[in-house]
């Protein structure tokens, strides 16, 4: 058996000379109070659980037998001399039976339908063999729309719109006449034609006695650069004699 479970134990002999140290003083807050106080104040209801302050229903206030039901209308004194119902026929009393019309109700009839309007039939569709019937006036298939006053007429939108782009057309053929007249075309004389003309044939014998007079044998890069710059300017020279040659009137474009 183990001696330290027994309450009799020779350990429990020994004074214990240990002691429990002392708890320090709690600490509470100066501002305790005045913290308490404000939180109070702040504090609105229905923002615990339940309401803040319920007043508590009294004992003697419980459900009682029949409270729940709607009170009876006050007596009335009977009187005799009030309205009555009509009272219920005798048992020797009979209705007034057997009286017949003299409308003849066939010949109304038949006169009624040869005077009246015929009714047109409903318009319908077939569009199975089996004999499917569709009302037509909702199918889309009658034109309807081909009818109205203003089918074929332009909307008025549409109308505005076109309007719109020919007033800006309008204003920009303005803008394009106005900056052509600035730069209006000046004509050629016949003088001054001829001078350029004779001009542009000078430069080409010029080109061409330079042409001539290179060396028969072009053995480098530069004397084949020459022999082909000399050849396009002959060439840009011919085809601008050829276009003076050609057109009479010349117009060129003032700067």
């Amino acid at each position: 058996m183990d001696p330290t479970c027994s309450s009799e134990s020779i350990y429990n002999l020994i004074p214990s000379d240990a002691k429990e140290p002392p708890q320090p003083p709690r600490y509470i807050s100066v501002f305790k109070a005045s913290v308490k106080d404000d939180i109070q104040k702040t504090k609105t209801a229905m923002k615990t659980m339940g309401p803040a302050k319920v007043q508590v229903p009294s004992p003697k206030d419980f459900l009682k037998k029949h409270s729940k039901e709607k009170p009876l209308p006050p007596k009335k004194k009977f009187d005799w001399n009030e309205p009555r119902k009509p009272p219920v026929p005798l048992r020797s009393e009979h209705p007034v039976m057997g009286i017949q019309s003299g409308k003849n109700f066939i010949n109304t009839n038949a006169a009624d339908v040869i005077m009246g309007v015929a009714k047109k039939p409903k318009p319908i569709y077939v569009d199975k063999r089996t004999g499917d019937k569709h009302d037509l006036e909702s199918s889309g298939l009658v034109p309807k729309f081909i009818n109205k006053k203003d089918y074929g007429t332009t909307p008025e939108y549409i109308c505005k719109r076109n309007e719109e782009v020919k007033k800006a057309q309008e204003e920009y053929d303005i803008y394009v006449k106005e900056n052509l007249r600035k730069a209006a075309m000046k004509r050629l004389s016949d003088e001054e034609r001829e001078a350029v003309l004779q001009g542009l044939k000078k430069n080409w014998e010029e080109v061409h006695k330079e042409f001539q007079s290179l060396s028969v044998f072009i053995d480098s890069i530069p004397k084949k650069i020459r022999k082909q710059k000399l050849e396009e300017e002959m060439k840009q020279l011919e085809h601008d004699i050829g276009v003076i040659e050609k057109h009479k009137i010349i117009y060129i474009a003032n700067k």
